[in-house]
């Protein structure tokens, strides 16, 4: 598996678009190291996936020896998050942002190797990188279909189990307030690689299935037009 710098894979990626070739890509957050390849590229034994059915799992019948699941949490403090927390509101008031996302690393114990929690995960989107990282998320990024780029933030969850549980999300004034943040955010975001861009679902809620239970979440919709030559700047995009 071998990674390369920014420019190296948006050159690559914009090849591989023109050329109608499919491909598989990984992006750390920083955008310092890119993994970019063509499905027959990908090792097995090395990179899974399973990306919403679209995978290189050829079979589900790997099995691995039953044994008792071992998962233990050890999340910040209260203080430490307290901490940060107020971080992040003095910036906010002083103008610096607009919306956080704060979250902390939360050391895991498990028994589990990462293979196997990838098996075991029950999630629309999966990743598995050999001696890496394993990542499971129900969310998708962008979506493009028909020329169109399509965006599904999800902000807002509650515990579905809860006595109106739906009606209390959607009239939650914090989560009222973040979700029209988030949706005027990525409708920036979109712009500069799109047009005509709108809100074709303002507010809509689906169900997951966690290991705490089932929970509800909220997202919105957002389009845009690409222009016709998008597949050429796919990794520009």
């Amino acid at each position: 598996m071998k990674f390369c710098n920014k420019e190296e894979a948006v050159r690559y990626m914009n090849r591989l678009g023109l050329s109608g070739r499919p491909f598989i890509f990984v992006v750390d957050y920083k955008q310092e190291q890119v993994w970019v390849a063509e499905p027959e590229e990908v090792e097995p034994r090395e990179v899974l996936y399973d990306l919403n059915g679209i995978t290189n799992v050829t079979s589900k019948a790997e099995t691995f020896p039953e044994k008792y699941v071992e998962w233990e949490t050890n999340p910040v403090s209260f203080e430490t998050y307290s901490r940060s927390f107020r971080t992040v509101i003095e910036h906010i008031y002083a103008g610096n942002s607009y919306l956080v996302n704060l979250t902390c690393a939360t050391p895991v114990q498990t028994n589990l190797t990462l293979k196997e929690i990838f098996y075991l995960s029950h999630a629309p989107y999966k990743l598995w990188v050999k001696e890496r990282f394993v990542v499971f998320s129900p969310e998708i990024f962008v979506r493009i279909e028909d020329g169109f780029i399509y965006s599904y933030p999800m902000k807002g969850t509650i515990d579905a189990s809860l006595p109106d549980a739906r009606e209390r999300i959607l009239a939650d004034k914090k989560e009222e307030a973040e979700h029209a943040t988030i949706v005027d955010l990525i409708r920036n975001d979109l712009s500069q690689v799109a047009s005509e861009v709108t809100v074709s679902r303002y507010r809509y809620i689906d169900e997951l299935q966690t290991n705490r239970g089932r929970l509800l979440q909220v997202s919105p919709e957002i389009r845009g037009k690409l222009p016709e030559d998008w597949k050429a700047s796919l990794g520009d995009i």
